[in-house]
């Protein structure tokens, strides 16, 4: 099996070299003073709504559809249905299990009709030349931070702008550490020099925010919000009717971001230290294959503990020698893959990033460098 790259963490004042000018890749690891909250344990009713949840969801004989996509559940779909899966339908279901249920399947047949997994790099490239949407550090709880930046909008309204935000989400997904389950969105509404209305489409927010609330429930830990003019906060008043209100309390407008987010690794359009700027030629690429890295480790994992609907992932990631079947010698291979416990050291970031950085999906190793390792190897590397 081939063997997966995993990046050292970042050292606090190693987030990009010196001598390399502004950071122009993904970041692989949280800072080292990000520590993901403690799971609550489950009480003796919950876990009994659990177990019926996850019996019913194995007895799952047909994902259904009106599009023509109806059949059984592919290996994929039941990997998706891990056991932090099924209790996130839980949570926002406020443990009805037969609401969580019919929720679970509304949202099965949802991405097999929508195509989550068909979304290509290639078709939502175009939309994010511009860095519209950039995956780069994470909160002080490990959550991948993920901004968007309204005011860097070079399409017009269409399809693939939707489908751009879901494949960007699938990869935040990808990427996230051990034990995170949850992002934090970092929204700019800062205005270009050609667009001074941010704010998208009353339809279009509305779409979005249904497929957040009813396919992607309980993943957003924290939405930060910067640059909000009186037509924005308008904008948010006028859909404050469709936003759940436990989704309310997680908006934080124009505060100081430092408070949630490690100022190394907080982008200075945040008034962070993390000097970043968007190359679309380096970042989405590198982007790409860490993302792609992760979700087959992931993969690998999952088959060889036995194809588990239910499985843990803390399994998934690395975190958990084994899975929900026990077998720690089943899980040993795949372990040595996603060692995200023990990283290995990487070379450091080039000063030529752009003529370094890959073009295409199937990078060479170059692309493997997502950030810098710490200070003494940068320092040996000059």
């Amino acid at each position: 099996m081939a063997e997966v790259a995993v990046a050292a963490p970042v050292a606090a004042d190693t987030v990009q070299e010196k001598s390399s000018g502004p950071l122009k890749l993904p970041i692989a690891s949280p800072a080292p003073n990000s520590h993901p909250k403690e799971p609550t344990l489950l009480t003796e009713d919950q876990q009994a709504k659990y177990d019926w949840l996850l019996e019913q969801v194995k007895a799952i004989v047909e994902v259904p559809s009106t599009k023509g996509k109806e059949g059984p559940l592919t290996d994929e779909e039941k990997q998706w249905l891990t056991k932090e899966c099924l209790l996130r339908y839980l949570r926002a279901t406020k443990w009805h299990e037969k609401d969580a249920e019919k929720r679970i399947i509304r949202t099965l047949t949802w991405r097999r009709e929508y195509g989550t997994s068909e979304l290509t790099s290639e078709h939502c490239s175009p939309e994010n030349e511009t860095g519209k949407q950039v995956i780069l550090g994470y909160d002080l709880e490990g959550r991948v931070c993920h901004y968007l930046n309204p005011g860097r909008q070079n399409t017009q309204p269409s399809p693939r702008q939707v489908q751009h935000l879901v494949f960007m989400l699938e990869r935040v997904i990808d990427i996230m550490p051990a034990q995170v389950e949850t992002l934090s969105l970092m929204i700019d509404f800062k205005p270009s020099k050609t667009r001074s209305n941010t704010s998208p489409g009353i339809a279009q927010a509305r779409e979005v925010l249904d497929i957040l609330q009813n396919h992607y429930p309980e993943r957003l830990g924290r939405a930060l919000i910067i640059n909000t003019p009186w037509i924005v906060h308008g904008f948010f008043k006028l859909i404050t009717p469709f936003i759940d209100p436990h989704t309310r309390e997680k908006l934080k407008f124009n505060e100081d971001m430092k408070q949630y987010v490690p100022a190394e690794q907080l982008w200075t359009t945040f008034k962070g230290e993390l000097d970043f700027e968007y190359d679309h030629s380096v970042y989405w690429p590198a982007m790409i294959k860490l993302a792609t890295e992760r979700r087959e480790a992931r993969k690998a994992r999952w088959e060889a503990g036995g194809k588990h609907i239910g499985e843990s992932e803390d399994y998934l990631s690395g975190h958990a020698p084994t899975g929900v079947a026990g077998s720690k010698e089943s899980a040993e291979e795949p372990a040595a893959d996603m060692k995200a416990e023990e990283p290995k050291e990487t070379a450091p970031v080039e000063e030529k990033q752009a003529e370094d950085a890959p073009k295409e999906d199937s990078a060479p190793a170059k692309a493997e460098i997502v950030v810098p390792v710490v200070e003494t190897k940068a320092e040996e590397a000059k």
